[in-house]
Order: structure tokens, then C-alpha cells, then sequence
């Protein structure tokens, strides 16, 4: 692959379609050999089998491949909704890059090219997808369809924000998730790409969000971007530097050894504070690091999309 080819002067895509495609058509090639061995490119055809259903529909070739029970599928069954909310502060775009491509992106890069991958996967499966984007204001809100206008119009849309500059204002994530909830009527797939940094909001205002997500009975699933390396490890030289939050300006001067301990110490117990209340209200955690490859995503969507039903 020429990567200098998918990347657009202002650090965009150049064709996040094509892209998107190619990294999907990897994956697809890559779960042969594993759990999901009898998906191909038209996996979607197929859904798991459940106590009490009709076994009029049952695979049974692909049963005496893979000792698993799998539905047919057909067009006026693949009738799922999904819907795409990524967050647009400040500190999604860091780490600050002029261009990116597959083995450097920063944390709205990473989001944007896995939900162009996420639709990639739910166009072939002829499902409806939606995407809301918030930062300090809700930016951008479009509602689940299935057409190759409205695909179009998405990657579009995806695309400005790799070319948009970081606005450094406070977020209050919550006060748009309530605003997203309320337009999703119809039972959906919900992902969250966020790095959950919220300098003012209360935890709790935040998780209350979240349970409000879930109502109409919606599946939510929260990736949580992030890059490890440099916000989990704190692994900077030390040498005197300057830290600047990117969303409220504020600076500290300081050694990184001389706090790495701590900092990790505390990052590791929010952490487990995370996944504890999100197992909490049944909310699917992700970890997704900038620096690894999308296989975390698409098998999470994979997973969830067999339990949705």
C-alpha cells in the first residue's frame, strides 16, 4: 500500500474509502483460522443460532465445518441499526500530526479511520448506520441509513475532521450523549470513540449519560482511545518540559521521571474505576490504542453483533 497516496495535503484522507476497505478486507482474510473460521466477505449472511428459534434456516454445511450452528441470513432480515458518536475535543487530537497515515495516527485519526472501517463492514451487510460528533458544541448529527449516498456523505463528513483544528475549549461530553440519546428512538449498536478526558463534569454526570444511552434498550459499546505509550506510561524523556493541557491551556514545567510512578499509579486506579462502573450498567469497555491495528474494534463489533438480536 502507498501511503503517501491516501493522505491529502491538509493531513485528511485522500480516500478514507479505499482505506477503510483495505484494512476490512485484511481482517476478513485474517479470521479464517479463527473463532469466526466460515465468515468470508459475506459473513453477514449468517447469524448465530438461538435456543428456540426455527432450524428451518440452519446451516448445516457450514455446522459440519465449524460444530457451531449459524442462521441464514436474507436481505429483509439484516435490518440493523448502528450508530457512530466520536468525540471531537481538543484532546482527541492529540498527539498534534500535520499528516497520518496507518503507522502514525492520533487519537481522532484512529477514530475516524475505525468508524470508516465499522461502515465499510455494516454497507456489505446492507445495514443503516448514523454518526453524531460533539466537541464543545454537538457538531454533526445524521440519522441510521443504508444508502451509498448517505455512506458517502459520512466518509465525508469523517474526513474534515482529521483537517479541523483542535479547539481548546472544555467539553462536557455528557450534555451531548444526553442531546444523542433523545434523537435514538429505534434499538441500535452504539459506539463511543472518546478518550474520556473531562475536566470539569462530575464522574457521575458522565455515567448517568451513558445509562441514558442505553435506553430503548440500545447496546453501547465505549472505545476508549487513547495512547498508551505516552498517557498510560508517561514514557517521555526526562528532560525539563513543558506540558500544556490542550483543552484549558493550563502548564506545568517538570521532570517526567519525577512523577511517572504516581501518574501511572493514579491512571491505572481511574482506569479500573472505569471498567468497574461500566460493567456496572452492562456498558461493553474497549481499550483502543492509537499504536495498535483495528482487530480490537472490528472483533468487538463482530461479538456484539451476534448478541444483538
Amino acid at each position: 500500500m502507498n501511503i503517501e497516496k491516501e493522505l491529502h495535503e491538509t493531513g485528511g484522507f485522500l480516500n478514507l474509502d479505499l482505506l477503510a476497505k483495505q484494512v476490512v478486507e485484511g481482517y476478513i482474510s485474517g479470521i479464517h483460522k479463527s473463532p469466526f473460521h466460515g465468515f468470508s466477505a459475506e459473513f453477514a449472511e449468517h447469524k448465530i443460532y438461538n435456543n428456540g428459534e426455527s432450524t428451518r434456516h440452519i446451516d448445516w454445511k457450514l455446522f459440519a465445518k465449524t460444530d457451531k450452528l449459524y442462521t441464514r441470513r436474507y436481505e429483509e432480515e439484516t435490518n440493523l441499526r448502528c450508530h457512530l458518536i466520536l468525540d471531537n475535543s481538543a484532546s482527541m487530537h492529540y498527539p498534534a500530526m500535520k499528516d497520518q497515515n496507518l503507522g502514525a495516527l492520533n487519537k481522532i485519526g484512529f477514530s475516524v479511520l475505525a468508524s470508516a472501517c465499522l461502515m465499510e463492514i455494516l454497507k456489505r451487510q446492507r445495514d443503516a448506520v448514523g454518526v453524531s460528533i460533539y466537541s464543545d458544541e454537538f457538531e454533526f448529527y445524521a440519522p441510521e441509513k443504508s444508502s451509498e449516498r448517505h455512506h458517502h456523505m459520512l466518509l465525508h463528513k469523517l474526513n474534515e475532521l482529521l483537517s479541523s483544528s483542535a479547539k481548546r475549549k472544555n467539553t462536557d461530553t455528557y450534555t451531548y450523549l444526553h442531546q444523542i440519546a433523545e434523537k435514538l428512538k429505534r434499538r441500535s449498536l452504539i459506539f463511543l470513540f472518546t478518550d474520556m478526558f473531562q475536566a470539569d463534569a462530575e464522574e457521575e454526570k458522565l455515567f448517568e449519560a451513558l445509562r441514558h444511552l442505553k435506553y430503548n434498550r440500545h447496546e453501547v459499546i465505549l472505545f476508549h482511545v487513547m495512547d498508551e505509550k505516552r498517557e498510560l506510561e508517561f514514557n517521555f524523556e526526562n528532560t525539563p518540559r513543558r506540558f500544556t493541557d490542550v483543552e484549558t491551556g493550563a502548564e506545568v514545567d517538570l521532570y517526567s521521571d519525577n512523577i511517572r510512578e504516581n501518574y501511572k499509579k493514579a491512571i491505572e486506579e481511574y482506569l479500573a474505576n472505569l471498567k468497574m462502573q461500566c460493567a456496572k450498567y452492562r456498558i461493553k469497555y474497549v481499550e483502543a490504542d492509537i499504536n495498535k491495528n483495528f482487530e480490537k474494534i472490528l472483533t468487538a463489533y463482530l461479538l456484539e453483533k451476534q448478541k444483538f438480536g
